[in-house]
């Protein structure tokens, strides 16, 4: 799904987790889930983070003047590894002590996620101790009308995990539990729980495991083409992703980029976004390579584009460019999409790579 389409029409997970998230206000109303908040604070990261990256040329150039939000100077400091609060001058000064230390996307557009889940998470068993008269009455109604409370029932019950917690009272998730897993619930948190030995901080610091795994979920995910779909959206260009049509034909195979614009019926670029590890680098570079000579040799004219993170070797990143039109790191992801612009109008000085490969019987007519 489009990034600015969930961003005005509301977070729409597109996996199947029992974990979406949520902040808590009066029990009983509708409340967005722990996977929600998260998936909602990523998305404004991202939105934050593509802005800084226009007005400051990539990082390269930044001023006080872009640090003005909370959000833009946590996503720079924890970029480059400094989680304290600071004013935008004191930020600016510390992003000038480490021009050397690379900065890291993930932690960046991590670090608010974390803190609006652990704040909820808190909220949540604030909400809990409320309710249940400090943590001795659990009953079926309560559990009913709020599924979100879920990940805090389970911990709070000491069964650690999904698949434990459901073979004892049903199919439940953080979105629906109906009456009757409400009961059994209820049942399992009043033989379970001891209200004088709960624990806050212990139950939050087992909370810990679910919002990793939220984080984790949501980076994976989201966070790498949603800031590459961001960018081109911002630059007005038309684009398919891989869920939006059956294949990009090949060579030898027809099959899917992360992006092809402006279609796969007339495909004039293909992007394909990869974070790799210096251990898996040479792995990678060998399918992308294969990907992007299968896609241009069969498609004259089509512009290969590999946008990367993490740390692939110097080497295999030359290789690639012996292959790629662009290999492009992601923080520069909003200056290719004007180079894409430029050549969906008709630039091909855009185009570096011409490749001839098809496949022949080695006997014709026999």
């Amino acid at each position: 799904m489009e990034l600015n389409k969930l961003i005005t029409d509301g977070p729409k997970p597109t996996l199947n987790s029992d974990v979406d998230g949520g902040s808590a206000n009066s029990p009983t109303q509708a409340q967005s889930t722990l996977y929600k908040i998260a998936d909602l604070e990523i998305r404004k990261a991202i939105e934050s983070y593509l802005k800084l990256v226009r007005a400051t040329s990539g990082l390269t150039n930044v001023s006080s003047h872009d640090l003005a939000d909370e959000r833009t100077r946590t996503i720079l400091l924890a970029g480059l590894g400094v989680r304290d609060e600071m004013t935008s001058d004191a930020a600016l000064e510390e992003w000038k002590r480490r021009h050397a230390i690379p900065f890291d996307l993930e932690t960046a557009i991590a670090a608010g996620v974390y803190r609006d889940i652990r704040n909820a998470g808190a909220e949540f068993l604030n909400v809990i101790e409320r309710e249940t008269h400090n943590f001795s009455s659990f009953t079926p109604a309560f559990i009913n009308k709020n599924p979100h409370l879920l990940p805090l029932f389970q911990h709070l019950s000491g069964i650690f995990s999904k698949a434990a917690l459901k073979a004892q009272v049903g199919s439940i998730s953080d979105n629906s539990i109906s009456k009757p897993a409400s009961a059994r619930l209820s049942k399992l948190l009043h033989d379970r729980v001891d209200p004088k030995a709960v624990n806050k901080g212990e139950i939050l610091q087992r909370l810990e495991s679910t919002l990793e795994g939220i984080v984790r979920d949501l980076i994976g995910r989201v966070l790498f083409e949603s800031i590459v779909d961001r960018a081109l959206h911002d630059q007005g260009l038309t684009f398919q992703r891989e869920e939006e049509y059956a294949s990009l034909k090949g060579v030898v195979y027809d099959f899917r980029a992360d992006f092809v614009l402006p279609s796969a019926d007339k495909p004039l670029a293909f992007i394909e976004v990869r974070k790799s590890s210096a251990r898996h680098a040479s792995l990678y570079a060998k399918d992308k390579m294969f990907s992007a000579i299968n896609w241009k040799g069969k498609n004259a004219d089509l512009l290969a584009v590999l946008v990367i993170d993490g740390p692939w070797t110097g080497e295999t990143l030359r290789v690639l460019a012996n292959v790629f039109d662009y290999v492009i790191p992601i923080a520069r992801v909003a200056e290719l999409a004007t180079t894409l612009d430029s050549y969906l109008k008709g630039d091909r000085t855009k185009l570096k790579w011409l490749i001839d490969f098809k496949i022949s019987p080695a006997h014709e007519g026999k």
